[in-house]
């Protein structure tokens, strides 16, 4: 049983419609920032539980889980005609596949096709109708009059007596990287105590007496109550130090959770995001949940601890749907472009007509920053670290700031050209390629990329001189009219580098430490012609 597809209006970031459908599986959420990937989480997490940050939302209801736009606009036409307008409500409809979901089938739902699910509906309450129109023709509307709204769910089969409990599919919501804390942390916390049995927890309760009889028996307290009670200017009444039993679960507020006898809260963040995520896996809800809700697991992990989370994640949940936001080239790889859906403008795109081979690369060697890719505005893909950093320097020579600040980034993907050219054909991404000729300009690069030579959105470039067959040469033939001026830059005697042929040879020999030399410099130096249109077709609106 699973969430076949999503439908949400105006709540949060989603203005009007956006519908997302769902692999059965695993689903990797991509986009930047406030491109709705918590908003989708959220969203389903609230529509199955009727919780939001934790808490249930009948209890939490603001304006601010509204989207800001559609809730101006109404205030802003109130103001115009100052009559009633129809109020914004939000719709989070989720579409379920399975069996034994007859119940939950019908027509009622926002596209009014036969389907089975649910719609969880934040909406004006019309029993306030006289209210509200009083409330708009005498007092004035300037926030939204969020007391008059109601929240209701109901089956697509139109019951409106549905609770969360009676619905089929459950969620588990893991974000490790919350970190509310009350002296332990209460994450934690929480979840060891829902691990323990009635009976088990009054056993804790009891030993905790234990701990106050004891406490009360010592010596050194014997004493300093003895103290306290002959300082008669205190109280009339007995006064003493004491234990914390007033409540029946006193305990929870008294004990912490320790690691090697280090407090929750003071070990690492990453230890601490394992800890919280495997615990919360191995929580019962999450057993018993139908799909699992992963807020960016990268946060604080190292590559190797990353690793072995994904796999832990992916191994024990086989069995269940599961719903990953993330900014991290290596979850998005690991976990299979396949299952990727990029988030842009309210549109979703997937990944999963990319060749076999290009998602087994992936896959395989990780550390690719494919994310970069999909992120950013435009890419310049070179073949390494001296290609980089030369495109970056003819950039700032013409713009007078770096690529990055444009949102143009320069991705060094070594060989793999026509793996990245893949997904930016899929995605529609503008992408560039700088590359060397090798001395074989018609296979390397024409015969090569012969798939793109019409390409609206990706351009090849590089020199069709087989002669000058890597970078270095080609900066020597475009400074050969002053190349003492380019030894200069480089920081080479001239007279020992005194041809052309010196000059790339030594340029060759140290590529890195030329381009940084190149990058570094105030002093004028050409670029190449490709290097030169690459810049101008960064400049292209």
């Amino acid at each position: 049983m699973n969430i076949s597809k999503v439908h949400i209006e105006n709540f949060k970031i989603f203005k009007g419609s956006f519908d997302l459908t769902l692999n059965k599986g695993v689903n990797i959420l991509v986009g930047n920032n406030e491109a709705g990937k918590s908003t989708i989480i959220e969203a389903i997490h609230l529509a199955l539980t009727g919780l939001y940050n934790g808490r249930y939302l009948k209890n939490e209801l603001n304006q601010y889980i509204f989207n800001n736009q559609v809730v101006e606009e109404y205030i802003r036409s109130l103001e115009v005609t100052n009559e009633t307008k129809q109020l914004p409500q939000i719709l989070i409809e989720l579409y379920f596949d399975g069996e034994n979901l007859a119940e939950f089938e019908g027509d009622g739902n926002s596209q009014k096709i036969k389907s089975t699910g649910i719609t969880l509906k934040i909406a004006f309450d019309e029993k306030y109708q006289s209210e509200y129109e009083e409330l708009v023709k005498i007092k004035g509307v300037k926030t939204l009059p969020i007391e008059y709204y109601n929240v209701l769910w109901s089956s697509f089969a139109r019951d409106e007596n549905i609770t969360t409990k009676s619905i089929p599919i459950k969620s588990a919501l893991i974000d490790s990287a919350s970190n509310k804390q009350n002296g332990s942390d209460v994450y934690i916390s929480r979840i060891v105590k829902d691990f323990l049995e009635s009976e088990e927890i009054v056993k804790i309760s009891q030993a905790h007496r234990q701990m106050k009889d004891t406490f009360m028996e010592h010596e050194a307290i014997l004493a300093i109550n003895k103290k306290i009670k002959n300082a008669s200017k205190i109280s009339n009444k007995k006064v003493e130090l004491s234990v914390e039993l007033s409540s029946k679960n006193a305990w929870e507020n008294s004990l912490i959770t320790c690691v090697e006898e280090i407090p929750f809260h003071n070990i690492g963040k990453g230890e601490q995001c394992i800890i919280k995520t495997k615990l919360a896996l191995g929580h019962k809800k999450a057993k018993e949940a139908n799909i699992i809700l992963f807020e960016e697991p990268e946060n604080h992990l190292s590559h190797t601890k990353l690793n072995q989370l994904i796999k832990d994640i992916t191994r024990d949940n086989s069995d269940k749907q599961i719903l990953i936001s993330t900014h991290n080239s290596f979850v998005a790889n690991k976990l299979g472009l396949e299952n990727l859906i990029l988030l842009n403008d309210k549109k979703t795109v997937r990944l999963n007509d990319l060749s076999y081979d290009t998602f087994q690369f992936f896959k395989k060697l990780s550390g690719y920053d494919t994310l970069r890719l999909i992120l950013c505005e435009k890419a310049i893909l070179v073949e390494g670290d001296s290609d980089e950093l030369i495109v970056q320097k003819a950039y700032q020579v013409k713009n007078k700031k770096l690529p990055i600040e444009d949102s143009i980034d320069i991705i060094s993907v070594r060989t793999s050209f026509l793996r990245f050219l893949e997904i930016a054909n899929k995605i529609k991404k503008q992408v560039a390629v700088v590359t060397d000729n090798d001395g074989k300009y018609d296979n390397k690069i024409k015969k090569k990329y012969e798939l793109y030579k019409d390409s609206v959105i990706i351009k090849i470039f590089a020199d069709d001189r087989n002669n000058l067959n890597t970078l270095e040469p080609q900066i020597v033939d475009a400074n050969r009219e002053n190349l003492t001026a380019l030894c200069e830059i480089l920081e080479i005697d001239n007279n020992e580098y005194d041809t052309a042929d010196k000059i790339s040879e030594y340029m060759q020999n140290n590529k890195t430490d030329s381009a940084l030399k190149i990058f570094n410099t105030d002093k004028q130096i050409n670029f190449p012609n490709y290097i030169n249109n690459i810049i101008d077709w960064c400049n292209e609106q």
